[in-house]
């Protein structure tokens, strides 16, 4: 169903840079920000090979990061050989797929990491559940950037819709 990258994330043992966009005017220290990130990421068990801090009154729409920044993230990742970035800030679909072409690096959120570890923390069914709910909640709107890979795909008889049907279409019918 998904990109072989995104099948289950599995973020352990992945080499990460950790990113955070503070606005000066929050009067949030960057490195009390940074410092509860990396509590998160050593939860799931990832390698910290770098860290980057865009200190930006209005995230960018588009990257959440200026391009300045996102130039040197790009370099950060093929310097320090990085397989995943992590941010501290939620992003939308658009903001994560964005910066994820521009990079070529998985990107994950705050709210993606924390549900992976709750994932691989999960013990109880209920508990599995609750979190496999959460987890299709979260990627609902970011089907698209799983499924790039195709484009329109066949109908056959018995498809139940007709040819040219997208299997965004019937992963969101799924749902």
């Amino acid at each position: 169903m998904a990109d072989p990258k995104r099948e289950e994330l599995q973020v352990k043992t992945k080499r990460a840079i950790l990113v955070s966009v503070v606005s000066p005017s929050n009067h949030i220290d960057k490195n009390q920000a940074l410092d509860e990130l990396k509590g998160l990421v050593d939860t799931a068990g990832v390698k910290v090979v770098g860290t980057l801090v865009q200190n930006r009154e209005n995230p960018h729409p588009a990257t959440c990061l200026g391009k300045g920044k996102l130039d040197e993230l790009k370099q950060m990742v093929k310097h320090v050989d990085a397989e995943l970035i992590i941010f501290d800030n939620n992003l939308s679909p658009s903001q994560g797929r964005n910066i994820e072409e521009e990079t070529g690096t998985i990107i994950v959120d705050r709210s993606e990491l924390i549900l992976d570890i709750f994932a691989t923390h999960a013990k109880t069914y209920e508990a599995k559940l609750q979190v496999e709910l959460a987890q299709l909640l979260y990627f609902r709107p970011r089907l698209k950037r799983l499924w790039t890979h195709l484009e329109r795909i066949e109908g056959g008889v018995g498809a139940g819709r007709g040819p040219g049907e997208k299997q965004l279409e019937t992963d969101r019918r799924l749902l």
